[in-house]
């Protein structure tokens, strides 16, 4: 069998974020779900395992100055990165669509009832965001850090409140899960963030945000599940907490 079959699809995109777009191609989710080996999803969706190696293999294999390396980051700059360019674009554009999706219904709503209920999920996610979001900053970043500086100073550090690295962990991944299926739910309400051919030009970019937004999530969340956790997970190994 094939060594490269066996690799997750999240080792694949932390290897290297490039074969991201190869995964998006195949609608194979590789942040949320990013557990599963290539050959499981490939065998799930009635996919060609041989000609997506091919494919991922042409993107290992090319040079791109512009692909960065967040594997080899030290887990506290990258959580410095992960709040202040993803935290604070969720933040941002969550304002700004939330507005753009609420002209729209007024005005097209009649005529595209599905607005509505695009809408509604994309409310109900910036909310469960901003309070995932928080938990992130205030409880789980923190004590990852605490850990990180601990290590390098080789000190001691006291068992936290929630016990184990891996509650909170959990919760953030099912939370991570949640807003993945709402997002496969606007993607199928928008017909892939496809405008009506009578939208305006609101219309038009309020969908176009939105892919955005999706696409950023992506990221943000592939970060966070499959570096920053498995990370903080093996440092606790080295503590005497559990």
């Amino acid at each position: 069998m094939n060594a490269l079959e066996q690799i997750t699809v999240g080792e694949f995109v932390a290897g290297d974020f490039r074969t991201a777009a190869v995964f998006s191609k195949y609608g194979i989710d590789f942040c949320c779900k990013g557990n599963r080996t290539l050959e499981e999803v490939c065998e799930k969706k009635g996919l060609d395992v041989h000609s997506i190696q091919d494919e991922l293999n042409a993107v290992l294999e090319s040079k791109s100055d512009n692909n960065i390396d967040f594997k080899s980051w030290p887990i506290d700059l990258l959580i410095d990165y992960i709040e202040k360019t993803h935290h604070r674009y969720v933040e941002e554009k969550s304002t700004a669509l939330l507005f753009y999706l609420d002209k729209l219904c007024k005005v097209h709503g009649q005529r595209h009832p599905e607005l509505f209920e695009i809408g509604l999920h994309f409310k109900i996610c910036a909310t469960e965001l901003a309070q995932h979001m928080k938990k992130e900053e205030l409880i789980l970043f923190p004590f990852v850090k605490k850990m990180f500086n601990a290590l390098r100073d080789r000190e001691s550090i006291e068992q936290p409140h929630f016990g184990t690295v891996n509650n909170p962990i959990a919760m953030m991944q099912d939370e991570h899960e949640n807003e993945g299926e709402r997002f496969r739910i606007i993607a199928k309400l928008t017909d892939n963030y496809n405008p009506p051919v009578d939208a305006c030009e609101t219309y038009r970019v309020t969908f176009a945000m939105l892919k955005e937004f999706e696409q950023d999530l992506h990221k943000h969340i592939h970060l966070e599940n499959n570096i920053v956790f498995p990370k903080a997970q093996a440092m606790e190994t080295k503590f005497d907490l559990i």
